[in-house]
């Protein structure tokens, strides 16, 4: 068995796309997953399954909610090492004082190139920054996610990918409970 974590993107959000964690939680076994697991109602999903590849539980996961729900939900699958590698690579984590209340991971459909950075064109949104590491862009904002245009909407139109974003504390909170599901 595999656990995968489906990052679902744009669900319970100010009264769109409304899915109840315990009908999905349903949802997803019906069809097989192993396991199910939600975190908080923003479309954190863990599942057990058979399949290896990463895309095809997404794509399981967004026909299935389609069906049921009638959302059209995008899904980025990550594994226990993309969240393990954002903590030895954000390069935000390593300053002084770093507060990490500002620091967010955008994960993206497929590995960029170091050299996407320039396509984001980043300094539009000075004090905000942005680093890429993979299929993660780590985001330190000045202010704060509310506050800004550089969001998953702007990183989505310029770079061509599916995101989702999540904050630091869902990042470290995601990556304990595949700890404790896998017993590390």
């Amino acid at each position: 068995m595999t656990t995968h974590l489906a990052l679902l993107r744009g669900i319970n959000v100010s009264g769109h796309n409304m899915i109840k964690m315990e009908a999905l939680k349903t949802t997803l076994e019906n069809i097989g997953f192993k396991n199910v697991q939600t975190y908080i109602q923003s479309g954190n999903v863990f599942v057990d399954t058979e399949e290896d590849n990463a895309s095809k539980v997404g794509f399981l996961i967004k026909q299935e909610i389609f069906k049921v729900f009638g959302h059209e939900v995008p899904i980025v699958v990550i594994s226990k090492e993309d969240l393990e590698a954002c903590f030895k690579n954000n390069p935000f984590l390593k300053e002084k004082d770093a507060d990490i209340k500002k620091l967010y991971v955008a994960f993206v459909s497929i590995a960029l190139r170091s050299e996407s950075i320039n396509d984001l064109k980043i300094s539009q949104f000075k004090p905000d920054e942005a680093s890429i590491d993979g299929n993660r862009i780590f985001i330190k904002y000045a202010v704060g996610a509310g506050k800004t245009r550089f969001d998953q909407k702007y990183i989505e139109k310029k770079l061509n990918v599916t995101a989702t974003i999540r904050n630091w504390n869902t990042v470290t909170q995601l990556l304990k409970i595949y700890e404790e599901r896998q017993g590390a």
